[in-house]
């Protein structure tokens, strides 16, 4: 049964990254030029933004838009075979889906966004970018990179380079050489089981590392304590057993799903300076392995916990506003999980609250339920 309190507001509730996705969707159907397609929006699984004022290029590819002549007749400058030149991001070069086995040859040294994806490279050689050691992009998604066929010396000498896509490749570590610059690395989806502890002793301005899809079990103490400017970790789709030890404190996205997590306790998420989204869906959760105060982290904005098979509502704390529940085992609502006390200042800012999927219904809703959640704006039970 679904009790709506105000449902123009139930946007609030997506998870952010969704949120992320709708509003570049918006912006794609604003303007044709900037729309793509749904392999192009993956990315590892969270959207890439552009800043158009800085003159970034705004689509992500050029398959199927204009047709490649159309370029090089109105463009002057030189174009490598196998990529196309827009004219309207001079320094942006297209050669994604080409089927490509190697880099091509004669990058000009203008180049600063470097498309690659959906081809067939599985290597780097040291000459491969050395002409393009401005660039500031480097998209190599869908491709077949292996790491003993990466030169670190290929990346190293990219001084100036901000983001690196390297998502559904072959990888098995993370790749060595690493530029001191980067914001953004993307290796999600690769088979990568393990981290060298000095692979990101110099990333201190890395703010994304995503890691999904992986083949992780554990991280050594060292592994990511350098990233001190790192905010979103997904480690989504691993093989983790236990949450990860001594992440970097300054994390505020959390992404653990799909891992078999077989217990919680209470220092899971201590440390953070301001945890605020943390998603532990479809991890095999049990209430009874669940510490009574392992989300009692104030900073926490959202938290996923669905898909699992807890059997009462775990405690959180009365700041959290959206807390995702469906599809477990839980059988009656406890107030107290939401309020240790209820009183003029004492209730939970709860805004967005799931139950569905569960084995109760909202006639075994308690009649103090509303006064614990008075700023409540969706239930669905």
């Amino acid at each position: 049964m679904h009790q709506t309190v105000a449902p123009q507001l139930f946007v609030q509730a997506l998870p952010m990254a969704f949120l992320h996705c709708v509003v570049l969707a918006l912006l794609c159907w604003c303007e044709p030029a900037c729309s793509t397609t749904g392999e192009d929006l993956d990315y590892g699984g969270v959207p890439l933004w552009f800043n158009r004022w800085l003159g970034e290029p705004s689509v992500l590819s050029l398959q199927g838009r204009v047709d490649p002549a159309w370029y090089r007749a109105n463009n002057p400058q030189i174009c490598p075979q196998h990529c196309d030149c827009p004219i309207q991001w001079p320094t942006a070069l297209y050669c994604d889906h080409k089927a490509l086995a190697d880099v091509p040859d004669g990058l000009p040294c203008t180049t600063q966004y470097l498309f690659l994806q959906g081809n067939n490279i599985s290597a780097l050689t040291s000459s491969a970018l050395a002409n393009t050691t401005g660039l500031l992009w480097l998209i190599l998604d869908r491709n077949q990179l292996q790491n003993d066929k990466l030169d670190p010396t290929a990346l190293q000498n990219l001084t100036q380079l901000r983001y690196l896509f390297a998502n559904n490749n072959r990888l098995s570590t993370v790749p060595a050489g690493l530029p001191a610059g980067l914001k953004q690395l993307r290796l999600a989806h690769n088979h990568i089981n393990t981290i060298d502890p000095d692979i990101f002793n110099n990333l201190h301005n890395l703010t994304l590392l995503l890691l999904q899809g992986n083949r992780l079990q554990t991280l050594a103490p060292r592994a990511l304590t350098d990233l001190v400017s790192l905010t979103l970790l997904d480690l989504s789709g691993n093989l983790f057993s236990s949450v990860p030890r001594n992440l970097p404190p300054s994390v505020e996205q959390l992404y653990l799903s799909n891992n078999s997590l077989s217990a919680l306790d209470d220092n899971s998420f201590l440390g953070f300076h301001g945890l605020k989204f943390l998603r532990l869906s479809r991890c095999g959760l049990q209430s009874p392995t669940l510490h009574p105060l392992v989300f009692n982290v104030s900073s926490l904005v959202e938290l996923d916990l669905s898909y699992n098979k807890l059997t009462v509502i775990p405690p959180v704390p009365t700041t959290l506003q959206y807390l995702y529940l469906e599809a477990n085992e839980i059988k009656e609502f406890n107030t107290t999980s939401f309020c240790r006390e209820v009183g003029p200042l004492s209730y939970s800012r709860m805004r967005i609250l799931r139950l569905d999927g569960n084995k109760m219904s909202r006639h075994q809703l308690p009649p103090d339920w509303a006064f614990c959640l008075r700023v409540l704006h969706n239930i669905y039970i």
